[in-house]
């Protein structure tokens, strides 16, 4: 396993990482346990998580898994979503923070988070309130390092701006969606973050399993698939573009003597700016799969091919 910087930080966290947005939901907790263990011992460090995942229920399997090896894990979870009915049970307030942070590290058996996010952007609270209450939990041990998922360039400009300009922590992470089907990022997201020290952690980087080519045209997917299900997901992934792009990839991978999961991961572990590759797993056997991509390193000429394929 090799491991790389968290954008402009002092912290190093492996290459591949795990998500934890299947942990209570569709993996028990045994399953959970076991798969983040398996990561553990092939030399993942990074477990990244939410609040809202199982509504609490995967930051209390994490807890339970990491409890006796806290030194070995660097835990990354998140705030913002909705975790319940009140008018006050979302966003980046002050008050939901203290709040939420608390019950974070009470799940996960901490008293500290090595990297909390901020899952969704708030339109309604100042940024300002925000970062001076991620500055505060900094300053009092609770989180080591701040970070933003799904925010656009112009915010993450915003939020370091104040960060610079009242002399707070800063995100020093974003995550994105990014993938060889979904390079939007590769617009303004990534020059930005490159310009200003901010790790890329791309989360869907397998396109919801279709990257992995466990989906064939014409045949009937898998129920227990991400994608299985119809809807907007399943309906933008499951396109004739995408299935011939999917083939193209698959033939350059299989040429090569791998698989199209290790050429996805492998693609993405080529840019320099992605700091780790979070990829949910529900089986030992997945966890493997995605830490053995890591080997492939693309040249490159390859690279260049594997684009023009996409």
């Amino acid at each position: 396993m090799e491991y790389r910087m968290l954008g402009s930080s002092g912290l190093k966290v492996s290459e591949i990482g795990l998500g934890g947005n299947n942990f209570g939901g569709r993996a028990d907790e045994k399953q959970s346990i076991s798969v983040i263990h398996h990561a553990l011992e092939l030399g993942v460090n990074f477990i990244d998580t939410a609040n809202t995942y199982s509504r609490g229920v995967s930051e209390t399997f994490v807890g339970k898994a990491v409890k006796d090896r806290r030194q070995e894990v660097i835990i990354a979870t998140k705030f913002s979503r909705i975790m319940g009915d009140g008018p006050n049970e979302h966003g980046g307030s002050r008050y939901h923070i203290m709040q939420a942070v608390d019950a974070s590290l009470k799940r996960l058996q901490t008293d500290y988070i090595d990297l909390y996010q901020m899952h969704v952007p708030d339109e309604e609270t100042p940024i300002d309130e925000t970062l001076r209450t991620l500055d505060d939990l900094v300053k009092a041990g609770k989180v080591r390092y701040i970070g933003c998922s799904t925010f656009t360039p112009w915010q993450i400009c915003e939020a370091l701006w104040t960060s610079r300009l009242h002399n707070l922590h800063s995100f020093v992470t974003e995550q994105p969606q990014y993938s060889l089907l979904n390079r939007q990022i590769e617009q303004e997201l990534v020059p930005f973050c490159l310009k200003y020290g901010i790790g890329i952690i791309p989360f869907s980087p397998l396109a919801g399993g279709f990257l992995t080519g466990k989906y064939r045209k014409g045949e009937e997917q898998q129920v227990d698939g991400r994608l299985a299900r119809p809807g907007p997901n399943s309906n933008h992934i499951f396109t004739e573009a995408n299935w011939e792009k999917l083939a193209k990839l698959e033939t350059f991978a299989t040429g090569r003597g791998h698989t199209m999961g290790e050429l996805a991961i492998a693609w993405l572990l080529s840019k320099s700016y992605i700091s780790t590759i979070i990829a949910g797993a529900t089986k030992n056997e997945q966890v493997t799969a995605n830490v053995t991509a890591a080997d492939w390193r693309l040249t490159a000429e390859e690279v260049v091919e594997v684009e023009a394929l996409a």
